[in-house]
Parts: C-alpha cells; sequence; structure tokens
C-alpha cells in the first residue's frame, strides 16, 4: 500500500515516460499520414492526366462539396467539425494546384475586405491571388484566362452596382457562378457575416443539394408575382428573387432550390408561358449548398 506522498512521487516519475510514449505514437501517426498525402497526391497526378484527355478543369466544385460533406458525415471525436473542413478546403486547394495551374481574382475595397478572407480559406492560403477594385475587373480576369476563378460579394437587394447582370450573356468565355463561400465555418474572415460567390468559366454539376441562379430581362409590366407564379406551376422552387435596373432595362436574379441546367425544359417552358414579356432568362451558375449551422456544431 502506498501512502499519498509516495503515490504522488511515483505518479510524477511516470509522467514523462507516459509523455514520450504518447508522443512517439503521435509522431508514427504523422508519418503514416504524411505517407497518405504522398499516395494521394500521386492519384491526383494520374486524375490529371485522365481530366486532361477528356478535357476536363482541375477546378471541379461539386466533386469537391461532395467529398467534404462526405468527410464530414463520417468524422467522429473530440476535433471540430470546422476545423476538419478547413484542413479539408485545404489540401483541396493544393489538390487542384498541382493538377495546373491555379490563380484567383477577388473583389477587395478598403471598406468590404471580408472576400479576401473568405476566398483564402475556400481556394488556400498558398494559391496565388489578385485583388481587384471592381467586380468588372474581376469577371474580366477570369474571362480572358488571367485568373482561374473569381471571388464577388453576393448580391444584395437595393446595391447601387450590381454585378451579376454582367453574366447575362451568351459569349463563350463569360464565366458563371459555380460555388457560394463559406462551404464550411467563417472562421476569422472579416465577412461580417456576409457570404461570397465564386465564378469560373465552364459548367457546373449536381451535387444532389444544390441552388441554380436564373438571370431575367423582362418588361417593366412583367411582375414579380407573375415569375413567382409561373416558376411554382413549373415545379421550381423560387427561394429567393431580387432586382434592379441595368443599362436602362428591368433584370431579375431569381435563386432556384436544386440543380436546373440550362438543357431543362421547363425554362423553354417558362419562356413560353412568360411571352414576349420575358426578353431573356438564362442559368447563370449555381451552387453547391454550405453545411448547415448544425453540422458544423456537432459534437460526438
Amino acid at each position: 500500500m502506498l501512502f499519498p506522498r509516495q503515490a504522488t512521487i511515483e505518479a510524477m516519475s511516470s509522467t514523462p515516460s507516459n509523455l514520450a510514449d504518447l508522443r512517439r505514437r503521435l509522431d508514427a501517426i504523422d508519418d503514416r499520414l504524411q505517407d497518405l498525402l504522398v499516395e494521394r497526391a500521386e492519384i491526383v497526378s494520374m486524375v490529371a492526366v485522365s481530366k486532361k484527355g477528356r478535357n476536363q478543369p482541375a477546378l471541379q466544385p461539386a466533386r469537391e462539396a461532395e467529398i467534404i460533406r462526405r468527410i464530414v458525415a463520417r468524422h467522429r471525436g473530440p476535433l471540430p467539425v470546422a476545423t476538419l473542413v478547413r484542413m479539408w478546403r485545404e489540401m483541396l486547394a493544393a489538390t487542384v494546384r498541382l493538377q495546373s495551374p491555379f490563380s484567383v481574382a477577388v473583389l477587395v475595397r478598403p471598406e468590404r475586405q471580408g472576400c479576401w478572407d473568405l476566398a483564402r480559406d475556400h481556394y488556400g492560403s498558398n494559391t496565388p491571388m489578385t485583388t481587384c477594385s471592381s467586380a468588372r475587373e474581376v469577371i474580366d480576369n477570369v474571362a480572358r484566362g488571367d485568373a482561374s476563378a473569381g471571388v464577388l460579394p453576393l448580391p444584395q437587394q437595393g446595391e447601387p452596382d450590381p454585378w451579376w447582370p454582367d453574366l447575362l450573356s451568351t459569349a463563350e468565355n463569360t464565366p458563371r457562378v459555380i460555388a457560394r463561400l463559406p462551404f464550411g465555418a467563417y472562421g476569422n474572415a472579416r465577412s461580417e457575416g456576409v457570404d461570397a460567390l465564386a465564378i469560373a468559366c465552364g459548367t457546373a454539376d449536381h451535387t444532389g443539394f444544390d441552388r441554380t441562379l436564373l438571370a431575367i430581362e423582362c418588361a417593366p409590366e412583367f411582375t414579380r408575382a407573375r415569375m413567382v407564379e409561373l416558376l411554382a406551376a413549373l415545379r421550381l422552387a423560387c427561394m429567393s428573387f431580387g432586382s434592379c435596373d441595368y443599362q436602362g432595362t428591368s433584370v431579375g436574379l431569381i435563386e432556384i432550390d436544386g440543380f436546373v441546367p440550362g438543357s431543362d425544359n421547363r425554362l423553354n417552358e417558362l419562356r413560353a408561358e412568360a411571352g414576349p414579356a420575358l426578353h431573356r432568362l438564362m442559368p447563370i451558375g449555381g451552387y453547391a449548398v454550405p453545411l448547415p449551422a448544425a453540422a458544423l456544431a456537432r459534437r460526438d
């Protein structure tokens, strides 16, 4: 039987050896993690070759969203989900850079710097990023191929200079919305709770939980209520509807629940039902719905 002082002395003498053993186990785990990262990078190189043969871009926002959702769904233990997502976002960004040159153009104004932080957290701390003083500059950088993606603030109703009408174009190099940021937690981003949208050239893909953005140009007499009525009749759930005057015409931005490609016949039906009052209707992209707060706050 040990007296209290003897027990304390024995515990103190055994602690260093236990700590050393735990550290050796952590070092072994770190080695295995690094080996797996090396193996993953090798497979990514093979994926890059396959994509090149199929003329597919390195950036695959839908695939990235599916990966993170799967990782979050299977997560357990005390490591915060938000930290897990941050780690995977950094790795996925590095994966894209392994496959091809990748850079991001970001709208940064003195009074609105949050887009830079959101872009950094989503596209990686080592990804080259360029600051732009106007939304038009961001869009032009992406359209010319000087940037692989662009990050712009989420459109707000009543803003004086909306950028999204510039995507209402059929030109082949017109960027489209591909993601909403942040996909996970805000972290320490200076966004004040305001999200951003990412744009890039190319076509979107579905993930099973998506939103589609439709841009419309219409006559003044074509009301929002009429558009929402037509959408509902065609089983297109309108989640939000913003509008503004742009270059002397009325334009609207509609967020639809689900993935709606440009080939969806319901869009043709919508054009036919609206008639000549609807001058243009065009999908301008979409995004995988970000993780809900409940998933990020989960504790197992």
